[in-house]
């Protein structure tokens, strides 16, 4: 087989570019799995796991704060972005989800993704649920990052559209993200 005439990108970008935004355990990979998964072409890119493609040298965010794992924060950020923009570009929808409280970050990613319009949207079941749901997991986080929370408020509140999910399943998680985004999986 040869590749000669093998064209990536679509004839039209896919319609939009996804951003599941909100504090460790408010249940961003699993809503971001379940979204893309209504989409026919769609890729869940949980930005998590650029972190870990690090082999030396990383850092993973603290309490106490670390310019360099603030560094990686962005990089990652960047990384996100650019993978977006390229499964876009190839007519998938990208569903990113990162830990995002602060409107620098946040602004980071809008100027990152560039290849389709960014939706973005804040997953808030509140800090008693995420710790909740955190300990319940296999991915169970160590630390207690709940304080996010009144951080991601006070500097996002105006910025995204936000989705209290404390007592909605998955699918109604998704369909409320469906709703305001105004995105419809289309079969193709």
């Amino acid at each position: 087989m040869t590749f000669e005439n093998v064209t990536v990108d679509a004839s039209g970008p896919a319609p939009g570019a996804l951003l599941l935004a909100g504090i460790p355990g408010s249940g961003k990979s699993t809503v971001s799995a379940a979204l893309a998964a209504r989409f026919a072409r769609a890729a869940h890119i949980e930005v998590d796991h650029l972190q870990e493609l690090i082999v030396s040298g990383g850092h993973w965010p603290t309490p106490d704060g670390d310019p360099e794992a603030d560094r990686q924060i962005l990089l990652r950020a960047r990384n996100a972005g650019l993978l977006a923009d390229s499964f876009a570009a190839a007519g998938f929808v990208p569903v990113l989800d990162d830990v995002v409280v602060r409107r620098s970050h946040l602004d980071f990613y809008r100027r990152s993704v560039t290849a389709v319009p960014l939706h973005v949207v804040v997953l808030a079941p509140g800090p008693k649920k995420a710790w909740e749901r955190n300990n319940a997991r296999d991915k169970r986080l160590t630390t207690d990052w709940t304080f996010l929370d009144e951080a991601m408020r006070a500097e996002l509140a105006d910025e995204a559209v936000w989705i209290d999910n404390a007592d909605q399943t998955v699918a109604e998680t998704v369909d409320a993200v469906l709703a305001a985004t105004g995105l419809e999986p289309a079969a193709g």
